[in-house]
Parts: structure tokens; C-alpha cells; sequence
């Protein structure tokens, strides 16, 4: 099978969440756990401020679908009984070629230990191996991030290297923890 596109149905559900496009009506959520330095410490991106954010819900958070490699679909983890925005996840299409992709997640403190990311994580897994048709799914880290190293543990994905000091990262050596899924793997976990 090879990836060909993705086109969701919104919201993706699970359990207890929703999955879908990020509105400008979700600035406020998004700017009350993307501006703290606490939860960008890890990341690849700033504190934001509400223009950013603006900026980012033009362009890249746009996207509901993925039509080619390189492409990635930012979606907001909505709690299905409270209508709360509690964070968003990411699936990126590296490569059609190798059915290539990663997944990252970043959720606000204030919603943290309840499974949340995980639970939406897992079902962007789904979407990345049985919808879009990938091979393998990773997931890169921080080695300083254990909370987002337990969910990827969680989800079944095996740490595969660790490249000690490998990035400059936002002004001091970070080590990079990769983990990783196949296809195969995640079918097997029924």
C-alpha cells in the first residue's frame, strides 16, 4: 500500500476526545499553554503570542487534509464532554516514497496526567498507518522530557538511538531521543 492522501472526517474521535481543525476561536486556549516557557522548553518553537498565533492558524495549522509529502495536519485535542481545547497534536508525511511520518503533541499543563496525550496520539498512529498508509511513525524527543517520553512508551513505540549533543537547541546542547513504529507493530497491538 502506498500513501496516496488524507482527507479526515472531523472531528476524529476516541474515547473521551475530539480531533479537529484549530479556529481562531481557539486562540485564547491555544495562547494559555503556547506562550508558557514551561511548555515550549522542549519544543521547537517560542512562548507564542497571540499574532503568532493568528498567523500560524492562516498557515500551517490551516491544512485539514495531507495531499503530498512534507506536509503536516495540526489538530486541536478537544475534550468531547467539556468542549475544551486542552492541546493539539501533529502528524507530518515525511516521505512517500520510504511511507514515512512523525507525530508530536503538546498539551496544557493544566489538563497534564490524564491520558490525554496519549489518547490523542494514539488515534493520529491511526490515522498515520491505516488512513494515510505509512510504513513507520516516530516520534522525537528531548531527552530531558520524560512526561512526553512515558507517552511515547505508552503508545508502544521503542526508543531506537539516542544521539547525544546532536542540535543546538534554543542556545545549549540538547540530546535527541528517537523513537519509533511500524506498521506491522501497531496491527499487532490490535
Amino acid at each position: 500500500m502506498s500513501p496516496n492522501e488524507l482527507r479526515p472526517t472531523y472531528p476524529i474521535t476516541t474515547e473521551r476526545l475530539l480531533l479537529r481543525p484549530l479556529t481562531s476561536a481557539d486562540t485564547e486556549a491555544l495562547l494559555a499553554y503556547r506562550s508558557r516557557p514551561d511548555v515550549c522548553r522542549y519544543v521547537p518553537f517560542q512562548p507564542m503570542t497571540a499574532e503568532v498565533i493568528a498567523d500560524r492558524l492562516d498557515t500551517y495549522w490551516a491544512a485539514t487534509a495531507l495531499t503530498d509529502e512534507g506536509q503536516s495536519l495540526t489538530l486541536g485535542i478537544e475534550v468531547a464532554e467539556t468542549g475544551k481545547l486542552v492541546g493539539d497534536v501533529i502528524l507530518f508525511w515525511h516521505s512517500r516514497k520510504h511511507r514515512g511520518g512523525e507525530i508530536g503533541y503538546v498539551l496544557n499543563p493544566d489538563f497534564a496526567g490524564q491520558g490525554y496525550a496519549t489518547e490523542a496520539a494514539r488515534a493520529m498512529l491511526k490515522v498515520g498507518f491505516e488512513s494515510l498508509g505509512l510504513h513507520r511513525i516516530i516520534g522525537r524527543i528531548d531527552e530531558r522530557n520524560e512526561p512526553s517520553a512515558r507517552v511515547l512508551r505508552r503508545l508502544g513505540m521503542r526508543q531506537e538511538a539516542r544521539l547525544v549533543h546532536n542540535e543546538l537547541f534554543k542556545g545549549e546542547w540538547s540530546t535527541e531521543v528517537d523513537f519509533a513504529m511500524l506498521a506491522e507493530e501497531w496491527q499487532a497491538l490490535g
